[in-house]
Formats: structure tokens, sequence, C-alpha cells
């Protein structure tokens, strides 16, 4: 299977890293050639529009940071929907809106190829070791066709169900982290403000009933005062927004989520777009004039778990 990956940024160069180093047939397109060079130095081929790329591989893979983006490299006359042919699929691997993955979609199937949404969870630094999660919407078979790709990208791949129905787990599970780690920014606050060794307070918390993954990533580089989580500002809100409008458009009311959305753009004012989303908390220690940092804890998450095949949840 020939694949084709445009979008190498923080999250889409990891993955398609894993699809390079284990020896699959790989094109890849970015603006920024910079980003795309050490690929074609490792062997990677290159396209110079995303209609080449989609003329020349089965499987086409975009992860880019916004719906808006993904629609130009999608539609523009340059575009992937103009390098389609019969049984090609495009696997869409950004969080976006589940009504954009199917407008797009409809216009795949119209080219008589087949549309897939597969957004990732489970942090950056599992990208880059293929141990992330893949939850993946669309046709079963096509599913089936391309798990062999899924498989040395992430750990445990989900199939959810129709096209869209990943995108709406992503953004749920996305806003789950983010409400996470804004309790998280408290949760610090009354720690230190109580004397607790910081340190301490992080392992009895990883025990507890209180744990969560955000506290077990997020929170190692909150306290090294790093904040890097490779993951910044306004994505966050871009996600966060995501869900808020879904559960708009579903006539859903909500209490959290408004108001977590208020709190990342306050972040944003505050600390800027390309702030490290975990600097939200940063929140909690200029208004209480304190600090979260203890010894002993990374600048940056590297995952320690060796990379395995994945295989179907």
């Amino acid at each position: 299977m020939k694949v084709g990956f445009i979008g190498l940024g923080n999250v889409g160069g990891k993955l398609a890293g894993s699809l390079l180093r284990n020896k699959f047939d790989l094109t890849v397109r970015d603006l920024d050639e910079n980003l795309t060079k050490p690929f074609v130095e490792q062997g990677a081929k290159f396209a110079n529009t995303a209609k080449e790329l989609a003329e020349k591989v089965d499987l086409i893979i975009t992860c880019l940071p916004s719906p808006e983006i993904c629609s130009e490299v999608m539609e523009g006359s340059d575009g992937i929907l103009n390098g389609l042919s019969e049984n090609k699929i495009w696997l869409e691997m950004s969080t976006t809106d589940e009504a954009e993955v199917k407008r797009i979609g409809q216009k795949v199937i119209e080219n008589k190829a087949i549309p897939l949404d597969g957004p990732v969870s489970g942090g950056c630094h599992r990208a880059a070791t293929g141990n992330i999660a893949i939850f993946v919407g669309g046709e079963r078979e096509a599913f089936n066709k391309i798990l062999p790709a899924l498989t040395v990208m992430g750990r445990k791949i989900l199939h959810t169900g129709e096209l869209g129905s990943a995108s709406v787990l992503k953004v749920i599970t996305n806003y789950l982290a983010s409400v996470h780690l804004v309790a998280l920014g408290e949760a610090w606050t009354v720690a230190k403000k109580s004397n607790l060794d910081l340190t301490k307070a992080y392992k009895g918390i990883a025990v507890s009933s209180g744990n969560s993954f955000v506290h077990e990533t997020e929170s190692q580089v909150i306290l090294n005062g790093s904040y890097n989580i490779n993951f910044t500002m306004d994505l966050v809100l871009k996600d966060t927004g995501l869900f808020d409008e879904l559960a708009k458009k579903l006539n859903a009311s909500l209490e959290i989520s408004p108001k977590i959305v208020d709190i990342f753009k306050d972040g944003q004012k505050k600390y800027g777009s390309r702030a490290w989303s975990s600097m939200i908390v940063k929140r909690m220690e200029d208004i209480n004039q304190i600090n979260f940092r203890a010894e002993g804890f990374p600048e940056e998450l590297v995952d320690n778990e060796p990379e395995k095949k994945g295989h179907e949840i």
C-alpha cells in the first residue's frame, strides 16, 4: 500500500515517522520544507501539490491544524479531491468538526473514493513511538484495508461506527482532558497553599480516585515549570469550541463547557495563542502569587513504553 501524508506538524510528523520507520512506501507534503526535508532524506517521496500526492498513492492521510485548512487542502484547484480516483481512501486524522468531515466526505464519495475520519488521542509523546490511540469512523471494509497502516501509527485502534463518529468521540475526549487540566490548576493551588510536599501530592493523586491521564502526564511538566506538552493554547480553544458548538447543535444544555471555553480564552489572552496548553494552570499561580514547582520532574514527556504493533480494540 502506498501512503501519502499531508501535515507534518507536532502530531502529523510523528505519525508519518512511524509509517516511514516501519518501511511503508510514503509520500509527504507540508508547506514548511524544513519539515519535509528529513523525511525525503530518509527515503520518503515528496509531492509538489496535494493533487499530485493523491494521484500517486492508495491512502491519503491529512493531519492539519483546522477544518478551514483541511478544506483548502481538499478543495483547492491543486487539492486532494482533484487527484482522487476509484477506491482510493482519504483518512482525516485532524481533530475536526463532524459536519465538515461528512461534507467533504460526500465529495470524496462523488469521486468514487472512500472517506474515513481517524483522529488520535494520547499525547504527542505517544504519537512518536506509535503507542497512541486512534479512533476511526467510516466503512468497515475500508477500515480493514488500512488497518496495517493504523497498527504502526497507533497501539489501540477503535472502529467507532459511521463517518464522523470518530470526530465526535475525539472532541468529547479532548473536552474532558481540558476540564481535567483546569481542575488540576485549582487542585495544585490548594495543595501548595496547604504546604503539601508537591512530589508526594503528585504520587498520592496518581494512586487515588482523583487520578487522570492528564494528571499523570501534564502535571509532570507543570511541576517542572516547562509546561511543555507539545500542544498549544489555540488548539485547545479549537477543540473545546468544537465540543461547545456540537452541544449547541444538539440542543444539549451544558454548564461546565462554556466556562472552560471562557477560561481558555482568558489563558490565550494572557499567555498567547502559541503558549503551551498546560500553561492554563499559570492563571492560578498568578492569581494566588504562588508556583507549582517540584524537583525531579521532566522538562518534556518521553514515552518509555517499547514500540509494539497495535491492534483493534
